[in-house]
C-alpha cells in the first residue's frame, strides 16, 4: 500500500503540472491562431518568401490539427490521472469525507465523462444507455470513489461491446450494442446494476475478475486494478455487495448494493 500510494504521489506531480499547463497552451494556441488568421485574411500580397513559407508548412493544415493534437495530449493526460486515482484507491490513500448524494447525479455525471466513447463514429453505430431509474434515497457515501466504481464498470462495458463491434465486422453482420442501468431500493438497500450486450465473460475466468491484477486484456490495454478497487471500494469501504453475472454470447450484469444509511468506513 505505502510503495502504490509512493508511486501515485510521483506519478501524479508532473502529470498535474502537465495537464495544468495544456489548459494554458491550449489558451495561447487559440488565441495566436485567430490572430494568424486575421492577418491571412487582411493583408494582402505578403512577401514571396513568407507565402513560400507558408506553403512549405502548410499553414492551413496546422490551423485545424494543431487544436486536435492539444486535445489528445489533454485526453492522454487525463487517463494517468485516472490510473493514478486507481492507485490511490487501492492503496486507500486517498482519504475523503463521506457525504450524502444523489446517486443518479453520480451516474449521470460519469456518462457525461464516457460520453464520447458512446457515439456513433463512421461505421460503429455508437451504444444505447437505457437508463431505468427509481426514486432512491440519499446515500452516504464516499462519492469520488463511488463515481470510480461506476467509472469502471461502465468502461469495461464500453470495452466489451467494442470487441463485439469489432467481432461483427468480420461477419458483416449489424449489431445492436446496449447499456442498461436500474436501480431501485430492495429490502432497505439501494441496488445499482449495470448490465451491457457484450460478449460475456467465460466462466472459468469469471471467479478471478475481482483479484487484484488479473486482466484478460491485452498488455497495455488495462491494469487489472479496476474490479479490485471496486470490490474494495463497495464491499470494505462502504459494507455493501457486488457481485457479476455473465453468460458468453449474451453480456454481463454487475450489480451494487450500498446501505443507505450505512456506516461507511470512518
Amino acid at each position: 500500500g505505502q510503495l502504490i500510494a509512493g508511486v501515485a504521489h510521483e506519478i501524479n506531480n508532473p502529470v498535474s503540472f502537465i495537464f495544468g499547463n495544456l489548459t494554458y497552451v491550449t489558451q495561447y494556441t487559440g488565441d495566436l491562431l485567430k490572430i494568424v488568421s486575421l492577418c491571412h485574411q487582411h493583408v494582402s500580397g505578403l512577401p514571396a518568401d513568407i507565402q513560400k513559407q507558408i506553403e512549405e508548412i502548410d499553414l492551413d493544415f496546422i490551423s485545424s490539427d494543431l487544436p486536435k493534437t492539444l486535445e489528445s495530449m489533454k485526453t492522454g493526460a487525463e487517463r494517468i490521472s485516472e490510473i493514478v486515482l486507481s492507485l490511490r484507491n487501492f492503496s486507500r490513500k486517498d482519504e475523503a469525507d463521506s457525504k450524502t448524494v444523489n446517486i443518479h447525479e453520480g451516474l449521470d455525471s460519469t456518462l457525461l465523462i464516457l460520453g464520447n466513447r458512446l457515439k456513433p463514429n463512421g461505421e460503429y453505430p455508437g451504444i444505447t444507455v437505457i437508463k431505468k431509474y427509481h426514486e432512491l434515497p440519499l446515500v452516504e457515501c464516499f462519492p469520488a470513489q463511488l463515481n470510480q466504481v461506476f467509472m469502471n464498470i461502465l468502461s469495461n462495458s464500453i470495452d466489451a461491446l467494442e470487441e463485439k463491434f469489432a467481432a461483427s465486422l468480420t461477419k458483416v453482420l449489424k449489431v445492436a450494442l446496449n447499456i442498461e442501468i436500474s436501480t431501485k431500493v430492495i429490502n432497505d438497500k439501494v441496488v445499482i446494476k449495470i448490465a451491457d450486450n457484450g460478449s460475456g465473460i467465460p466462466e472459468e475466468i469469471k471467479d478471478n475478475i475481482f483479484d487484484p491484477f488479473f486482466t484478460t486484456k491485452e498488455v497495455g490495454k488495462g491494469t487489472g486494478l479496476g474490479l479490485p478497487i471496486c470490490y474494495q471500494i463497495i464491499v470494505e469501504k462502504h459494507h455493501g455487495q457486488i457481485q457479476c453475472s455473465s453468460q458468453v454470447g449474451k453480456g454481463t450484469e454487475f450489480s451494487i448494493e450500498l446501505p443507505d444509511k450505512a456506516g461507511v468506513e470512518k
